[in-house]
């Protein structure tokens, strides 16, 4: 007979499996609801400034000046907010962001509740929720990629841009439906609140566990070492080339064009908002359809669903009705998310976690470097050659450099390493890290600190 004590320990219970995958940490989740969020805001406040432009006596030209300044300020500042997101941490600055948004929005709703609303007026509130977007694209970019592992990574990012782009469709549809009932003054409140919240839910990343950062080279010495690793891979620059024509002519034809061609041909703002939510839907299939596929050459996949991008611009030089301009932007929205996660996953890939903010700038600038040109401009190209003609133009535009761009041999051949973990995963606080080789990230969401 054996005591207790002599008995074999039995063997303790294991611990309760999470329901959730792996890569979905703390700081994903709350990165994720932050987004959903702030997108739910931030579509319908797009179609809502549009509107309180024509409510305040403004034309095509108005809606080009206003969207003019609020992508003027992006295009100018996103260089230094990427070296400022690779040298503070990256969670602080995209708060800083959203009260800066928050505030701006509040102020334009105040203005358009009370009919005083002016042109230069809307202009300097936008401008400021440029400059808000600036800082936080870069950090929200390099914050994102930091807490997903190089293997679990594409899925991540489609789950993310699912998550986004669902909010989207909500949000155009929602934004459509009130400025149609409630005017556009309720719709920016919506989204001065969004942005509070989003801000809320960013304070709360985990940051324990963070490194002192190393003293750097300064600011100039920063963005030098950031376009050394941009110019350096000629998959990176041509296609952030290429879109910088693409996201100009896309950013002319929803600011100015689509709004104008809804409010005369198709009814308002409702069918457009509805063409939105179209699209939308289309991100959020995309995004289903890449969890499940990898493609090997991925940039050379994505490219080719840069094409159906075009599809829209021709469908308002037509126009279209209602029903077919929302099939077209469905289309479209699923062929750019098969290209924007194949772009992140190269991305997350490519480049060293610790210089993720200051490339991801240079995409950002080099991306949006036209829009404040090509939305300025919609006025005098549709008195010059006609809306339909500018319309089409566009089109051809986007067909054109996307074709140039599959002539890069690193564009048609970059393929994806299976198991490659170019940034570590990051672990719950508390939890040691084995040692991982190469260099580190020294701000919060570097890859020896926590994730949750």
């Amino acid at each position: 007979m054996t005591s207790p004590a002599d008995s074999p320990a039995s063997p303790s219970p294991a611990p309760p499996r999470s329901r959730r995958p792996e890569w979905a940490g703390r700081n994903y989740l709350l990165l994720t609801a932050a987004t959903v969020v702030t997108n739910l805001g931030t579509h319908g406040a797009l179609i809502a400034t549009t509107w309180a432009v024509f409510d305040s006596g403004g034309d095509a030209g108005d809606v080009g000046l206003v969207a003019m300044a609020r992508f003027l300020p992006l295009v100018l500042f996103l260089l230094v907010g990427g070296a400022v997101a690779d040298r503070l941490p990256r969670h602080r600055v995209m708060v800083a962001a959203n009260v800066l948004n928050c505030v701006s929005q509040a102020v334009f709703a105040v203005l358009v509740l009370s009919g005083e609303a002016r042109i230069w007026q809307m202009m300097v509130l936008t401008a400021l929720c440029g400059t808000g977007q600036a800082f936080f694209n870069p950090a929200a970019e390099g914050m994102l990629m930091a807490t997903v592992s190089g293997e679990q990574a594409s899925r991540a990012f489609a789950v993310f841009r699912m998550a986004m782009h669902g909010a989207s469709i909500g949000g155009a549809a929602l934004g459509g439906a009130l400025v149609a009932f409630v005017g556009p003054g309720w719709v920016l409140v919506v989204d001065a609140v969004a942005f509070a919240v989003a801000g809320g839910l960013r304070a709360f990343l985990d940051v324990k566990g963070v490194p002192e950062r190393a003293p750097g080279g300064g600011l100039l010495s920063d963005l030098r070492e950031g376009w050394r690793e941009f110019v350096g891979r000629p998959w990176l620059w041509s296609i952030v080339a290429q879109f910088s024509v693409v996201v100009g002519l896309i950013g002319a034809v929803e600011a100015v064009y689509g709004p104008l061609v809804a409010r005369e041909e198709l009814g308002g703002a409702r069918p457009w908002g509805f063409a939105l939510a179209a699209y939308g839907v289309g991100t959020v299939v995309g995004a289903v359809l890449m969890t499940r596929w990898k493609p090997r050459r991925m940039l050379f996949v994505g490219t080719l669903c840069v094409f159906p991008i075009a599809l829209p611009s021709a469908a308002l030089a037509v126009p279209l009705p209602a029903g077919g301009l929302a099939v077209v932007m469905f289309v479209s929205g699923v062929a750019l998310e098969v290209f924007g996660v194949s772009w992140m996953t190269a991305m997350h890939q490519e480049i060293p976690e610790e210089k993720l903010s200051r490339v991801s700038a240079y995409d950002w600038f080099g991306s949006t470097a036209l829009l404040p040109l090509t939305t300025a401009l919609t006025g005098p190209a549709e008195g010059a050659f006609g809306r339909s003609g500018a319309l089409w133009g566009a089109a051809a535009l986007m067909v054109l450099v996307t074709a140039l761009v599959l002539l890069v041999p690193d564009v048609r051949n970059l393929t994806r390493r299976p198991h490659a973990a170019a940034h570590p995963p990051v672990e719950p606080a508390g939890k040691e890290l084995p040692a991982v080789p190469g260099p580190r990230s020294a701000d919060a969401e570097g890859a020896v600190r926590g994730n949750g």
